[in-house]
């Protein structure tokens, strides 16, 4: 057992790929978790018994496969909201990602009651830092709606400048939409500040926690946001299916996203009334397979203990920035230090290009992700085209940073040789 509670040797015996070998003899060193994490053996063995016993379509089948795959659909709900904190079991939507959560809100917002509606003069606030995902629905609303969107700056040492938050967040602003954790910076932003001069307007906020429920603690209460997205297949789960937590005072006055099966409660042919919470806004047959597999997910996690998770990843990421610091003519891109950031380290090497960073490591077993990591202004920000990115997890050990750092050193040697 490591001082930070985790038996990290025991825990990457649950995860089938880590024993990986790739380009014939090399070990796989998995940094790619902000990505996707690696599946634990539990998550996968709990998904092919649903296929195998339990497979069929939920609500409403009086037959026993479709009352147990309901059981299980609705169970991975109940995990979930137990494992974020949520006050009710009816706050839990599920999505097929991160991404269509936040669409789902962005789109409902511009025919919602004039209470929560956006429209022409409203201003939507996002960040510099924020993932596609967390910009570009936004971007969509905007210019669908005539309202204006706004953002706030980074500062040069990768974290959000709230020297401008009072007059970014004005009595115009609807929205206030941000990332918990970047994908890209590893930076852990300062909820309460953005919360509460957010909600002293009036504003709805919104947390993209994609990267922080499968690092962090997270209670939505305490929290005390209106929504948080994340997915499953960052946290040990399949991909296929994320989650849209939001609180039940606002999503009850929302209209549905999507209309068809499962989300109505009586249509005619001229009309429809709909389901009730959350089924209203899960159109369709459900990724009740991808249920299963999450809420394997959640208990595997639970069981570990997310405290002893976040304390894990955070000492790895700390060997690896002092490792990384040493690395002649590479550039951090974010916090340099391991204080209120996760376990996503961007940097370039001076003269490289990130790509071919990533194909020497490669070459080594080593993965890691190259490119803008889908937040392209970050890049601009920082005046690069791209950057190499390790990120750590559960599973990860110090010695693959070593490897890392090994294999960068051959980076240097070759290009500069």
């Amino acid at each position: 057992m490591s001082a930070t509670g985790l038996d990290v040797e025991a825990v990457r015996k649950d995860f089938p790929a880590l024993d990986r070998v790739v380009h014939g003899d090399r070990p796989l060193v998995y940094l790619d978790s902000a990505a996707t994490s690696q599946k634990p053996r539990s998550v996968l063995d709990a998904m092919t018994d649903y296929y195998e016993h339990h497979n069929a379509n939920v609500h409403r089948g009086v037959h026993v496969l479709a009352e147990e795959a309901t059981a299980a659909y609705e169970g991975a709900r109940d995990s979930v909201a137990g494992f974020i904190g949520a006050p009710s079991r009816r706050e839990v939507v599920f999505t097929k990602n991160s991404t269509e959560a936040i669409n789902l809100v962005a789109n409902v917002l511009a025919w919602a009651e004039p209470r929560h509606r956006v429209g022409p003069g409203d201003e939507i606030v996002i960040t510099e830092m924020e993932h596609h995902s967390n910009l570009v629905p936004w971007q969509l609303l905007a210019q669908r709606t005539g309202a204006r969107l706004r953002w706030m700056g980074i500062t040069d040492d990768g974290r959000l400048d709230l020297a401008d938050l009072d007059r970014v967040i004005t009595a115009r602003t609807k929205v206030v939409s941000f990332v918990h954790v970047s994908n890209i910076l590893g930076t852990l932003n300062p909820v309460q500040a953005v919360r509460e001069r957010a909600h002293e307007v009036g504003a709805l906020v919104i947390l993209d926690a994609s990267q922080s429920v499968p690092q962090l603690p997270v209670d939505v209460g305490a929290l005390g946001v209106d929504a948080v997205a994340f997915t499953g297949h960052k946290m040990c789960g399949p991909t296929g299916i994320g989650v849209l937590w939001m609180r039940e005072e606002v999503l009850s006055e929302l209209p549905p996203f999507l209309g068809g099966g499962e989300m109505i409660e009586s249509v005619s042919m001229d009309s429809a009334t709909y389901a009730d919470l959350p089924h209203r806004f899960e159109a369709g047959t459900p990724p009740i397979a991808e249920a299963v597999g999450l809420r394997a997910a959640v208990e595997y996690l639970s069981t570990l203990g997310m405290a002893n998770v976040a304390a894990h990843e955070q000492a790895v990421t700390a060997y690896a920035l002092e490792l990384l610091s040493e690395v002649p003519t590479l550039r951090i891109i974010g916090p340099s230090q391991p204080v209120d950031r996760g376990g996503a380290v961007s940097f370039t090497v001076e003269g490289i290009h990130p790509h071919d960073v990533g194909q020497v490591l490669d070459s080594l077993g080593v993965a890691v992700r190259v490119g803008h990591h889908c937040a392209r202004p970050v890049c601009q920000r920082f005046g690069v085209p791209a950057t190499t990115r390790a990120s750590f997890y559960l599973y990860s050990t110090t010695a693959e940073v070593d490897a890392l750092v090994a294999g960068l050193h051959r980076v240097l040697g070759y290009f500069r040789r």
